[in-house]
């Protein structure tokens, strides 16, 4: 048997805005049905009313994405749709992500950010908590969901609530 070598490595991200090359390498991310509808998110990013940002590498490869939506609640930009890779999730990016979105948020003149997590989802909170979010309530959610044999059907689930001032 071989040795095991371990060790630290350090790489530099960035955040910058999705694009249709994104595509391909977000195509992991997300189920058939909803890959399907990117490039009319990107339409939607190009009027202003949403911003989609990816994580990347240092060689342009995105490894998170997430979005922020302008005119879902008034004074805010919501942050959604928040992914991270599996097999990059719990070392950091989601909180990069956020930190990114946030920033976004502050430039348009905006002092507030509001998130929501699914109340099954604990960790997905936690995270939230930890970067200063409170929550404020909850509201029932659905969205579609594709099963394993490519059948579509409705999800529903209840999300918790959570805002941040940017002050």
């Amino acid at each position: 048997m071989g040795t095991i070598h371990t060790g630290v490595v350090t790489m530099p991200l960035t955040v910058r805005d999705m694009t249709e090359d994104d595509l391909p390498e977000l195509a992991c991310f997300y189920p058939q049905h909803v890959f399907e509808t990117m490039p009319a998110e990107l339409e939607r990013a190009r009027t202003g009313v949403v911003d989609h940002l990816v994580v990347c590498t240092p060689t342009g490869v995105p490894v998170a994405k997430g979005a922020i939506n302008w005119d879902e609640i008034p004074g805010a930009g919501v942050i959604s749709t928040l992914s991270v890779r599996a097999e990059l999730r719990s070392i950091g990016i989601g909180s990069i992500l956020i930190r990114a979105s946030e920033e976004r948020i502050r430039e348009r003149g905006l002092s507030r950010s509001e998130i929501g997590a699914e109340e099954n989802n604990p960790r997905a909170r936690a995270l939230y908590e930890r970067l200063g979010y409170v929550a404020y309530g909850s509201e029932p959610a659905s969205w579609d969901q594709e099963g394993p044999d490519g059948t579509v059907s409705k999800y529903e689930t209840t999300c918790t609530l959570l805002r941040k001032d940017l002050c």
